[in-house]
């Protein structure tokens, strides 16, 4: 089989653009609170949900039947509830462990993830991974290992060293979380809708989010001092995570919650890179080799295909086809003669002209027999006449 084929480079383009996507988010962040000094996380949420909201949720008030949000929130409001909690807290308690701990701390822990992911896609999306697949996932994380040794190199352990213990906890916190909104992602977008899930984030976590800005950032608001340079960058911030959330569930289709992760381990690297041009950082060789590590263990992973299981039903609503372990398709009801006659076109002809011919031949034998007996009915008949 061909590894380099094109939808594994239309994935990895993808994202890659989705990593961009992030290093846009970074970027701009780290000017507001550099610059204008604006530390206010919940208020850039709310942005960027109140977008989601005023899109996809428009969308869903326009449909009809069950794909209306009326009908989606009696069915099932309270697991979007669950969600959109899960995925503002995810947010936040990232931003907020930069207060208590350092950068190199955060790049290390944030790649749990990972794991965390890997075992949610195993129980609960039935994904079954391979040794290469482990191995990929290993690269990457190597990976991770040399970006962190050359910000050591570089200096670049920032941040703060008030409370260490706490800040590594956020962070272990924020991957389990966005480890689980990742694959309610998944799973949702797989089997239910795009938009129903860009929908219902965008109106739990509004709503959440108001909330919580209101009660947790109520000073920090009041103590903004308004500019176009303010505005321009909470716009560039809310634009890049809308089209963050908007495009990432399209990537995850194409691929996995898993695989999605893998690729934005990148988006660190690039916001380095425009550090360098941008704030002054110093350049290290160990970055590049870092980039090419993690887009190697990346190609990888993708490259063999993650298998996943479903138990089979016997009900008659169930679908007759089934994704097997070595993930073909299979169907319980075809035997090895079907199959053998859907590869030889030729064979199926020769058995529909021997079925005719048969049934020929039985017309004949009939028609022979209901002869033989009206002639032996008339013999009867003329002996008793006479």
């Amino acid at each position: 089989k061909e590894v380099f084929t094109w939808q594994l480079a239309k994935t990895l383009a993808m994202g890659q653009g989705l990593a961009g996507l992030i290093c846009g988010t970074a970027v701009s962040s780290q000017y507001l609170a550099a610059e204008f000094h604006l530390n206010a996380p919940m208020l850039q949420s709310f942005l960027n949900y109140t977008l989601l909201c005023a899109t996809y949720t428009s969308m869903m008030i326009c449909r009809r039947g069950d794909g209306n949000i009326l009908q989606i929130l009696k069915r099932r409001w309270w697991r979007y509830l669950l969600l959109g909690l899960v995925d503002v807290e995810a947010n936040y308690t990232v931003v907020k462990a930069y207060q208590y701990t350092t950068l190199t701390s955060v790049q290390l822990l944030d790649c749990f993830i990972i794991p965390v992911l890997m075992i949610l896609s195993w129980w609960i999306l039935k994904t079954r991974y391979r040794l290469t697949h482990y191995v990929a996932v290993c690269l990457c994380l190597l990976g991770v290992g040399a970006m962190v040794g050359a910000d050591l190199l570089a200096g670049r352990d920032q941040g703060s060293t008030s409370n260490i213990l706490l800040g590594d906890g956020l962070v272990l916190l924020s991957a389990a979380l966005y480890a689980v909104s990742n694959v309610s992602q998944e799973y949702t977008v797989k089997n239910l809708s795009r938009v129903e899930f860009l929908g219902m984030i965008g109106l739990f976590g509004t709503v959440i989010s108001t909330v919580q800005m209101v009660i947790l950032e109520r000073n920090e608001l009041s103590n903004i001092i308004w500019s176009w340079q303010v505005g321009l960058l909470l716009a560039a911030y809310a634009l890049c995570m809308y089209a963050l959330y908007s495009f990432m569930p399209i990537v995850m289709k194409m691929s996995s919650a898993t695989s999605v992760n893998l690729s934005l381990l990148t988006a660190d690297l690039f916001s380095l890179f425009c550090g360098i041009f941008l704030f002054q950082y110093n350049f290290s060789g160990l970055y590049l080799v870092s980039l090419v590590v993690i887009l190697l263990g990346f190609i990888i992973f993708n490259a063999v295909p993650t298998p996943t299981t479903t138990a089979t039903s016997s009900s008659p609503s169930s679908s007759s086809s089934s994704i097997c372990e070595e993930g073909c398709y299979e169907n319980p009801g075809a035997t090895e003669d079907d199959s053998n006659r859907d590869e030889d076109p030729g064979r199926i002809l020769t058995e529909v002209e021997e079925e005719d011919e048969e049934r020929r031949a039985d017309k004949m034998d009939s028609s022979r027999s209901f002869r033989e007996e009206t002639d032996g009915d008339r013999t009867v008949k003329r002996s008793t006449k006479m």
